[in-house]
This record gives structure tokens, C-alpha cells and sequence, in this order.
């Protein structure tokens, strides 16, 4: 594992938290979150990395009854955060939502901070998470 300051894993990694639904959980998921990438040595990632799984779980949390996890993977240099939640409505995009308004406006700063995004509806056969649906946005390598 990388020390502070030294290049980042060249390796791909993934992490994978299951948290309940609580208000509380975006917070640990936050945390959780810096902590990686700090170990990984990727501090460049943190600000926008923050900002989109809070905006993720934030959604998981207010908008669905049962437990969410978030997934991060590094692989080539890019950054994937993804949130399940056990909701299969799929997201639906902002309609009239200003800038300045207290509520709405997620997934605006996903499509405006993340390079990608995208969601896919989850059909769990395993019975490991459930059904629901998977949403992801990808940071791209910096230069």
C-alpha cells in the first residue's frame, strides 16, 4: 500500500459497503470513501469523489425503504462509484430544477462532475443484495 505523497496502485482494486438505511450512512460511506483513496494514493480524486457518493447514497437513503451499498473500483486510473439501492424505479432525471434549489438537483451534479454515469436494474438471482437498481458515475484518469 502506497504512503502519503507516493504513486497510486497500478493494480485494480474494489470495495464494497453495505449500509443501512439511515441517515447516518452517508456520512460513513463519506469517510469511508476518503479513507480508501488516501490508502490507494488517490487524494485527487477525493473532493469530486465525495460530492458524488454523498449525492449517491444521499438518493439511496431518502428515496427507498430498504439497505444500499456502495461499491468503488479503480481500474487504469479511473475511479467508479456505485450505489445499489433496493428501489428498481430508475432515476428520474431533473425536470425544471434551478441551481439553487435544496432538493433535485443530484443527479444535475452527477452529469455535471462525473465523466460518465449510467444505472442498470438489478435482478439478483444469488439472493446476495436483492433486486433494486445499480447507479454509477466514473472519474476519469487525470493527466
Amino acid at each position: 500500500m502506497p504512503k502519503s505523497g507516493e504513486p497510486a496502485d497500478d493494480q485494480p482494486w474494489e470495495y464494497t459497503l453495505y449500509v443501512p438505511n439511515d441517515p447516518r450512512a452517508v456520512t460513513i460511506c463519506r469517510r469511508t470513501l476518503r479513507l480508501i483513496l488516501a490508502a490507494h494514493g488517490l487524494p485527487h480524486f477525493t473532493e469530486a469523489a465525495e460530492l458524488l457518493a454523498t449525492e449517491l447514497v444521499t438518493n439511496a437513503v431518502q428515496h427507498t425503504k430498504g439497505p444500499a451499498a456502495i461499491k468503488l473500483r479503480a481500474e487504469n486510473g479511473a475511479l467508479r462509484i456505485g450505489v445499489w439501492d433496493a428501489d428498481p424505479t430508475p432515476p428520474r432525471p431533473p425536470d425544471g430544477t434551478t441551481p439553487d434549489a435544496e432538493t433535485g438537483r443530484g443527479l444535475i451534479l452527477i452529469r455535471t462532475c462525473a465523466d460518465t454515469w449510467g444505472w442498470v436494474p438489478q435482478r439478483d438471482t444469488k439472493n446476495i443484495v436483492g433486486t433494486g437498481k445499480y447507479i454509477w458515475c466514473e472519474l476519469a484518469a487525470t493527466a
